[in-house]
């Protein structure tokens, strides 16, 4: 088979496709076809190797990929020849609390989903959405579920802010619509502010023209402020976020990096009296177990929801959508299509 490999940190050059044997299988695993896999921001860190987790030297790069099942090993019960599968971000996260030592990740310290065929344990594989392509359903395993997870207290009524149009930001719009929710989103250009009303935005704001975008919401939230906010911009964001979100919320962390550009380092005393006056819950967020993940799948299904696809690339063309990605600007994912 055909892979890529992460030969060397810190270039997209270091990224190698390679002929390899396939690897043979153990008795609870399965053998997957890849049709489609995506890419995400983490995939860039790794690469830089500014991600907490640090990789495997020469690791298959990518976490999220969709394929079929084309054979197993002799004790596998959960899944037969022909059927349409993803691998779970974390391959041995099933349900509960996260822990160290269940941290392994696909693309990180396991092989992960830019090659012809993976190799999977039984355990880290789900079922595809039976409604979507295999370029849709790769989108699902990181981005999608950790939207997902993101959501986990918001109720019908509620109001959830989110920061940017990338994958996260799209399905958490998609997901906030079927649970009720009111959506404000944030964006720096103009030009997508329709495009995420049509995705189901309430409310979008231009957060370059509204420098002080937190007034703007509590305008919007006649002063009361969001139930949630989904808080992607890490440092650049988070002490606005605070004055953003309403007595008794929650601000759902889903990165420290810095993503808007430069700031100056935030006072914690900004952050923190604020979230202790107000009882605000600042509240990591990490993508999801296998059984959330079998949960947003029949979500997905009973909604008839769709991820929004921005670009596709050929197999070949695989470091492009590195290239792509890294540029910025892009609304919802990047698909790398095997075939």
């Amino acid at each position: 088979m055909k892979a890529y490999h992460l030969e060397s940190f810190g270039s997209i050059n270091g990224i190698r496709l390679r002929e390899q044997a396939i690897p043979a299988l153990q008795a609870h695993d399965v053998l997957v076809k890849i049709k489609a896999a995506s890419i995400n921001r983490r995939d860039q860190y790794i690469l830089h190797q500014t991600y907490p987790l640090p990789a495997r030297a020469d690791i298959i790069p990518l976490s999220d990929g969709a394929g079929e099942v084309v054979a197993v090993g002799k004790d596998v019960t959960r899944f037969a020849v022909g059927d349409r599968v993803m691998g779970n971000y974390f391959v041995r996260w099933r349900a509960g609390r996260i822990g160290m030592d269940i941290m392994d990740q696909l693309g990180c310290t396991r092989d992960g989903m830019l090659a012809e065929y993976a190799v999977l344990h039984e355990d880290s594989v789900v079922q595809v959405p039976a409604h979507l392509s295999y370029a849709e359903a790769s989108t699902l395993p990181c981005s999608a579920l950790t939207a997902w997870s993101a959501l986990t207290n918001v109720c019908a009524g509620d109001t959830v802010l989110t920061i940017g149009s990338g994958g996260v930001s799209v399905f958490v719009i998609q997901f906030a619509k079927t649970l009720g929710a009111k959506v404000f989103v944030l964006t720096s250009r103009e030009e997508k502010i329709e495009k995420l009303k049509a995705l189901g935005a309430d409310h979008v704001l231009n957060y370059k023209t509204n420098s002080t975008w937190s007034k703007a919401i509590l305008e919007l939230t006649h002063g009361t402020g969001v139930n949630l906010v989904v808080e992607t911009g890490g440092i650049d964001t988070v002490a606005q976020s605070v004055q953003a979100v309403a007595m008794g919320g929650e601000i759902a962390l889903l990165s420290p990096a810095t993503t808007l550009g430069k700031v100056d380092v935030v006072d914690a005393r900004a952050i923190l009296t604020p979230l202790f006056v107000r009882c605000i819950t600042l509240q990591p967020r990490f993508v999801g177990s296998r059984l959330a993940f079998e949960a947003m799948n029949r979500a997905i299904e009973q909604h008839n929801l769709h991820p929004l696809i921005a670009k596709t690339f050929s197999f070949d063309a695989a470091r492009d959508a590195y290239h792509y990605l890294a540029a910025g600007e892009v609304m919802g994912k990047l698909v790398i299509a095997m075939e």
